[in-house]
């Protein structure tokens, strides 16, 4: 009877041992909205040098953009009027942001980073 008392418990204690290991385990989804963002603001960040500010504001304005492709255009037809619609509005929606948050020479750097 100790025997089996104590397999159990050795077995209850491998299950949760299991589990905390699987848990440590889990990565991010690449793919997700916030993922992206994070990247590209890390890259502008050493690119133009911005600010603490700077960069929450352009992780806001580089989600939503994300999330209003992923939503309104990613997958559609691309020769639909609406669709082109929305694109443009999400654009002019993130240049606007970008002008706002951006010095006036982070800005003229990064539309030429742009054009590269």
């Amino acid at each position: 009877m100790k025997k089996l008392v104590s397999v159990v418990a050795f077995t209850f204690l491998l299950m949760f041992s299991a589990q905390t290991i699987s848990a440590q385990s889990l990565s991010q989804n690449q793919e997700k909205a916030e993922v992206v963002a994070k990247a590209q603001v890390a890259e502008l960040t050493t690119q133009l040098n911005l600010t603490g500010d700077q960069s929450r504001t352009l992780y806001r304005a580089f989600v939503a953009k994300e999330v209003n492709y992923r939503k309104l255009v990613n997958g559609q037809d691309s020769n639909d009027a609406t669709v082109v619609a929305n694109k443009g509005k999400i654009d002019e929606t993130f240049m606007i942001s970008m002008k706002k948050t951006l010095t006036e020479e982070q800005y003229n750097q990064w539309l030429s980073n742009l054009k590269n």
